[in-house]
This record gives structure tokens, sequence and C-alpha cells, in this order.
């Protein structure tokens, strides 16, 4: 997957399918707060993630409190947004809702 930077213009045309991303860090990145049923649900979310995050060698930056995972993701070797981080952030959205 493509380490290359998003332009402004791909980033918001991709992102008309991730609505419920934010673009923060000055556009360096995307955020999105996901919140589950109770702290297993949530848990159970990030477990699966991390499965798919080692394949794709991507890691996000995240936190968990109780229900909430709060997730930014950037390409940190690029200095910002890439296609790598559009395919977690739907990888994301598949599977948390």
């Amino acid at each position: 997957m493509s380490r290359t930077l998003l332009t402004p213009q791909e980033l918001a045309e991709t992102l008309i399918t991730l609505p419920d991303w934010d673009i923060v860090s000055s556009g360096k990145a995307i955020r999105r707060l996901f919140t589950f049923k109770d702290f297993n649900a949530a848990f159970g979310f990030m477990t699966r993630i991390a499965m798919y995050a080692e394949k794709l060698d991507h890691h996000p930056e995240w936190s968990n409190v109780y229900n909430k995972v709060e997730v930014t993701l950037t390409t940190h070797s690029s200095h910002g947004i890439t296609k790598l981080d559009i395919q977690m952030a739907e990888i994301m959205d598949r599977l948390g809702g």
C-alpha cells in the first residue's frame, strides 16, 4: 500500500466515504471516536484491529476509556495522511460500526 501523501483534494474526496472521521493535526492525521456497548466490546474491537495493523505494518494511535476508543491515523514516515491510513480507517469502520 502506498505511503505517498494524499493531496488535499484526494483526501477531501476520500473522506466523503468516511463521514465519521475528522481531519486533525493541521491536516496531517484523521481521527474518530468509536463508542461501544461496554468495555469488552471496545477491547474486542481493539484486538481485532491489532491483527490488521500487524498485517499492514501500520499501527494506530489510540486510547481506550471504558466503552470508548479514540483513534488517530497518520503515516509517520510520510509525515501525513496516505492511502494506508484510509485503508485502516475503512477496516475500522467495517469492524467497529
